[in-house]
Parts: C-alpha cells; sequence; structure tokens
C-alpha cells in the first residue's frame, strides 16, 4: 500500500528515505529505457582505463531514487515536480548500497509547494549526490495498492559476443555451395568481414556476382569456384574439402538436401563411420547455461543405432565449448519407461550403453521429460534423483520434429541465440537459413570454426545396421 502526506500534514524538517543496491541490470535496464549508451556505464574495458577506472552508474540512475522517494513516500502519490537541481560528488559503482533521502526545508501556503533538501549517500556514509527538489504536494489524501510490475528479463548475448571472441581472426578456408541470392551471399561475406572464416565461393559466377551486388557487398577478394548449377556446386564445394583446400563447408542457397545428398556421396562425399546429425547450441535468457539440442535437421526418426551417434556426435561438440563431461538427457514425454513409448525404451538402451562403455565423455539419463530434464525444481516435485536431471547440458529429442519445435521455440518466443553445426562428417558444415538472424549466421560460423580448430575426428561407432 502507497499512501501520500498531505501539504497541511507535512511539517518543516521531515524525512523520508529509500534505498537500493545498484547492479549491473540496474544500469542495462537505464540504457535501455535512456538510450544513454555511452562506454563508461557498460563498457568494462573502456571503463577501466577511464577516470574511474571502473563501470559507473548513468547520474541520473541516483536522481531517480529521489524522484522515487518523491513519489511514493514524501509527499507522496498526487505529488507533482516542478523542478530538481542534482550535483554529483562521487561516482556510483556496481555493488554500491545507496541511500536517498529527501528532507522539507520550506513550505510555501499559497500554491501548496514544498521545497525539499535531496542527498544521495552509499554504504560507507559518503555523499554521492546533493540537490534541491521544488513539488507541488498534494491537498487530499490518497492511498494506493502498490502497483506489480512486470518482470523483465535481459538479454545481453554474452555468450555469444563470448564465442565470436573465442573463434575470430580463425579465417578458415570454408566451400559455399552455391551463395547464388543476397541473403546467402550476405552470410559468408559477414563470416569473413567477422574473421571467422576464408570463403570460397563456389557456383555460377555471373548468379554470385549479380548477388553480391544486390547484398552491396565487395567480392573481389574472394575465390571464386564456377559451376553450372547447384547439383554441380554441392559437388565441387565437397571436392575442394576432400582435397583439402577447405577446412569447412557452408551451405548458400541450394537446397539442404542437395548439398547433403553431395556430402554422403559414397564415391566422392564426406562420410565417416558415425551418422550424421544436426546440433543447435542455444543460449536462452534466464538459463544459466547453453543448452546443445540435437537433432532437428537432419535425422527424421532415430533408430536406437542412430540415436547413439548422435549422442557421440554431440558430445564432441560439448568438448570442443569446454563442457568436459557433459549432462545428457534424452527427452520423451514423461520420465519413466513404458513400453506403449518407445522413445522410453530407447533412452533406457541407451543409459544402459553409457554403462557399459559404447556411449563415453558424458553422463547420460533418460527418459526425461523436458520440464525435469531442464528444471531442478521440477525434477525434485517428481521424485527424480539423478547427477543429470535438472541440470542438463544436452538435449536429446526423440525425433526431428519434436527438436525442431523446441528450437524454434526457444529462438522465437524465447530470444534464444542459436548457433547450428552438421556433425558427423569429415569436417563441419554450416547449415544457414534465410530466417536465420545475423547473430545466428555468425554464432553457427564460429561454432564451426572451434571444431576445425579442434580437429575433432568421429570415434569408433557402431556401424549401422549392426547390433548393439
Amino acid at each position: 500500500m502507497i499512501e501520500n502526506r498531505t501539504f497541511d500534514e507535512i511539517t518543516v524538517g521531515e524525512t523520508a528515505s529509500m534505498t537500493r543496491t545498484l547492479s549491473q541490470k540496474d544500469i542495462q535496464l537505464f540504457a535501455l529505457v535512456s538510450g544513454d549508451v555511452n562506454p563508461a556505464h557498460l563498457d568494462a574495458d573502456f571503463a577501466e582505463g577511464d577516470f574511474f577506472r571502473r563501470i559507473i552508474a548513468h547520474g541520473m540512475w541516483g536522481g531517480g531514487l529521489i524522484s522515487a522517494v518523491l513519489g511514493t513516500e514524501l509527499p507522496g502519490p498526487g505529488t507533482i515536480y516542478l523542478g530538481q537541481s542534482l550535483r554529483f560528488k562521487r561516482p556510483v559503482g556496481i555493488g554500491d548500497i545507496i541511500t536517498a533521502s529527501v528532507t522539507v526545508t520550506e513550505k510555501r501556503p499559497d500554491k501548496h509547494i514544498l521545497l525539499l533538501d535531496c542527498r544521495c549517500e552509499n554504504q560507507a556514509g559518503e555523499t554521492v549526490i546533493t540537490g534541491q527538489a521544488e513539488v507541488m504536494a498534494p491537498t487530499t489524501k490518497i492511498s494506493r495498492q502498490r502497483v506489480a510490475l512486470p518482470e523483465i528479463r535481459l538479454s545481453d548475448h554474452g555468450a555469444y559476443h563470448r564465442l565470436i571472441e573465442t573463434a575470430s581472426n580463425a579465417f578458415v578456408p570454408t566451400a559455399i555451395a552455391h551463395p547464388c541470392t543476397a541473403a546467402a551471399l550476405l552470410a559468408a561475406v559477414e563470416a569473413a568481414e567477422a574473421g571467422l572464416i576464408e570463403p570460397i565461393l563456389v557456383g555460377p559466377e555471373t548468379r554470385i556476382r549479380n548477388a553480391a551486388e544486390e547484398a552491396g557487398k565487395d567480392i573481389s577478394a574472394f575465390r571464386i569456384v564456377p559451376t553450372a548449377h547447384s547439383h554441380d556446386s554441392a559437388a565441387k564445394a565437397v571436392e575442394l574439402v576432400r582435397s583439402g583446400e577447405a577446412a569447412l563447408l557452408m551451405k548458400g542457397s541450394l537446397h539442404t538436401d542437395e548439398l547433403m545428398a553431395a556430402v554422403v556421396s559414397r564415391s566422392s562425399g564426406l562420410r565417416t563411420e558415425r551418422r550424421i546429425s544436426h546440433a543447435y547450441i542455444m543460449d536462452v535468457s534466464g538459463h544459466p547455461e547453453p543448452l546443445i539440442i540435437t537433432d532437428a535437421a537432419i535425422n527424421i526418426a532415430p533408430t536406437l543405432i542412430e540415436k547413439a551417434d548422435i549422442i557421440r556426435n554431440a558430445i564432441d561438440l560439448a568438448h570442443v565449448i569446454g563442457l568436459a563431461e557433459p549432462r545428457v538427457a534424452i527427452l520423451s514425454a514423461v520420465e519413466t519407461v513404458n513400453p506403449a513409448m518407445p522413445t522410453t525404451l530407447d533412452a533406457a538402451a541407451l543409459c544402459k550403453m553409457a554403462d557399459r562403455g559404447q556411449i563415453t565423455g558424458a553422463l547420460l539419463d533418460g527418459p526425461l521429460a523436458f520440464d525435469n530434464a531442464i528444471s531442478e525444481a521440477a525434477a525434485r516435485e517428481k521424485g527424480i534423483v539423478s547427477s543429470v536431471a535438472g541440470k542438463a547440458q544436452i538435449l536429446v529429442v526423440p525425433d526431428l520434429e519434436a527438436g525442431n519445435m523446441l528450437a524454434k521455440q526457444l529462438t522465437f518466443l524465447g530470444g534464444a541465440d542459436a548457433a547450428g553445426v552438421v556433425l558427423g562428417a569429415r569436417v563441419p558444415i554450416i547449415l544457414t537459413s534465410r530466417a536465420d538472424s545475423l547473430r545466428t549466421r555468425l554464432a553457427s560460423c564460429a561454432v564451426a570454426t572451434l571444431l576445425a580448430r579442434a580437429a575433432t575426428n568421429a570415434a569408433p561407432g557402431l556401424p549401422q545396421g549392426s547390433a548393439a
């Protein structure tokens, strides 16, 4: 409940205060609302070399605390702000505990005006802001329920920026298969400008140059390998990889099926003993660490043996991005084995394969429902005792439809940053889509670059069709 003090009730010398602790989120929200992106408030590297040697709050953040006291405490609701002077004495940094106080110094009955001395002090008792406010005080009593504020989640794309920084300056030679639209050409050029890849443009030269002109990009520095059509582009891009001229393969504007047919061709493709699969790395706002979701793009209804390879591929990826022993949840609709639901039987079998050393390098558990795979509270509620439940880092979906829907829900409804890569071939393969954001395209290239650097080789797996 918020109640005001009317002009007649207020006495000279009366004081009210409010205390807040400054967080990084406070600074980010203030910058978002005000548009003030001064690097002194947001860029740690810049701030280290600046006058105060640390990130500091916007001065008006403290001024806002004074406004909050006036509007909610003294005089409170119904107050009309007429003027405010401020003098900034000391900087306010992240973690500082600031108490804003106002003290009535003068009353002017003719227009119900109050003058108030304003002050903000930190946890050491040091004055950081002083000033004077002039307000018109309410003359009638007001009592209102305190308004519940919306919950705000900030996504600073921190994981994305760290990924790009880690992979930058690699300039990995990359065969771009058929970049014959502005969007496809732009994805390759932007990755090159970010220092991630060195594009080799494979496709009909006239169409590539027309796409570059439409995209407004200069491709004079890039090698072009002419082809007759999209199937030829796929075959020649794969051949560049096989010959060692390229260390990555990237999809342009041809159909995924065309490219993957060339990749898996027994005569000239890039097959290994592993089943080829796709994985998304997703940085979801509010979730403590990235999630790997597999398979959401290649295997429509994988068998038990194919799921084993999908998991092995995802484990390799997890190791490359720094997860020494990733926690793998094998998803189904329920967390108990049910013979009427084959996905639960597959999950149980895959966990037993891990127990017997057929899948290594990670902790596996399943079947698990999505909620108790990523939420410790949900896992506790269901009574699940597991080193994986509630803390999963790799989510193995039962089929492509489930994976595709999950990944797109997290992207378009959850605001997640995503990076996608095809695993299990001789080299990582970057599959980009026209609907992908710039962040997704660059992040996918960055992940593939890290995999190329690590030179991850497919470990021996069960041949397709063999017994588990």
